[in-house]
């Protein structure tokens, strides 16, 4: 019964309460802290339970009076309004068991690459890129492109962007894997709709405490940058490539023209992308079950098509399907997209917690 899954939190609440006025506890800052910390982490859960407890009394003193002569209607009455709310709460509270991501309030890095379809797949990645800023804008994020590599056709081979603001990574964590668009491309003489494809990383920013590398484990080459830099960055060994022995994982940066701009940035990405393989490592090791609620991490796994000549957008983990593209694609609708993906995850966690 979920209400005996509540009664621990409600007694550890108050059991914080009491600590927190003890003369022996207020004088050590740190026991402090972590008390009150905890406390805030509990409060929403014992505030929703205290109140589902509450509506299962009202519940049962109400079904008591259900054949009394006098008081029945009444209490018919109220249960109309009391079971409805009885299961929502219910569902309130199966959502605030679910362990905090504790990436959630955290920025992020978004790394879209092309795949299969050569020049429509990056021009795509620019499309993709361009919705996603729309959508940071309207949410008042700030989006800042920390490498992009253009294509011949006026797209992207690649762009890697920060996107900070509140609640970042928890609202756009699920847009990891390969997304396909079919479309007519613009130099299609015949008409004929192509199929591409691209890749999207999405992982979280890091602090530096969060993720340890000793410095004999990085292998730096500097080198002259290529591409549209100018005059003055072609003429300089101001790019950067920076590899994680370990791991091999490896970052290359050229978009500065200054080297040690162009170093800090690769590192910031070097440890982000060293985090999410070492979550992707957690994940692969717990169970399918575990795998399910938090999605695979495998970018290789198709999660969305963008159908453009039937303005319709489909994303398959959740078995959704909108015929709205244009207007998800503007930014403007893209919660339409975006939420019943989270709500799906979300109801994923609840099944594998046993609620």
């Amino acid at each position: 019964m979920l209400a005996s899954k509540i009664e621990p939190f409600i007694k550890r609440y108050e059991e914080i309460n009491s600590l927190l006025s003890d003369p022996n506890i207020t004088t050590n800052i740190k026991r402090m802290t972590d008390l009150s910390k905890e406390q805030s982490d509990i409060t929403p859960l014992v505030e929703k339970g205290r109140e589902y407890i509450d509506v299962l009394k009202q519940i049962s003193e109400n079904k008591e009076l259900y054949d009394d002569n006098e008081l029945g209607d009444l209490a018919r009455e109220e249960l109309k309004t009391l079971e409805p709310k009885r299961e929502e709460l219910e569902e309130e509270i199966k959502l605030l068991f679910i362990p905090k991501d504790p990436n959630d309030n955290k920025n992020i890095y978004v790394e879209i690459r092309a795949g299969t379809g050569g020049d429509e797949a990056g021009i795509f990645v620019g499309d993709l890129f361009k919705a996603y800023c729309r959508y940071a804008e309207l949410k008042g994020w700030k989006v800042e492109i920390m490498s992009s590599s253009e294509n011949s056709a006026g797209g992207y081979r690649e762009v890697i962007a920060l996107i900070k603001g509140a609640d970042v990574y928890s609202r756009l964590k699920y847009e990891g894997g390969a997304h396909r668009v079919q479309r007519v491309p613009d130099t299609e003489s015949q008409g004929r709709i192509h199929t591409s494809a691209i890749t999207v990383a999405v992982m979280p920013e890091i602090d530096d405490i969060e993720v340890d590398i000793n410095p004999s484990d990085l292998k730096i080459d500097v080198y002259r940058s290529g591409g549209n830099g100018g005059q003055s960055v072609n003429t300089t060994d101001s790019a950067v490539r920076i590899t994680h022995i370990p791991t091999g994982i490896s970052v290359a940066m050229q978009d500065e023209k200054s080297q040690h701009k162009n170093k800090d940035k690769a590192m910031k990405i070097l440890k982000a992308r060293i985090y999410d393989a070492e979550l992707a490592e957690q994940t692969s090791q717990n169970s399918a079950t575990r795998k399910s609620q938090v999605g695979s991490g495998d970018r290789s796994e198709r999660i969305r098509t963008y159908n453009y000549p039937q303005n319709r957008i489909t994303d398959h983990r959740v078995g959704l399907t909108l015929y709205r593209l244009n207007e998800i694609m503007e930014g403007g609708l893209f919660d339409e997209i975006v939420d019943p993906s989270i709500a799906h995850f979300q109801s994923e966690s609840v099944k594998a917690a046993g609620l």
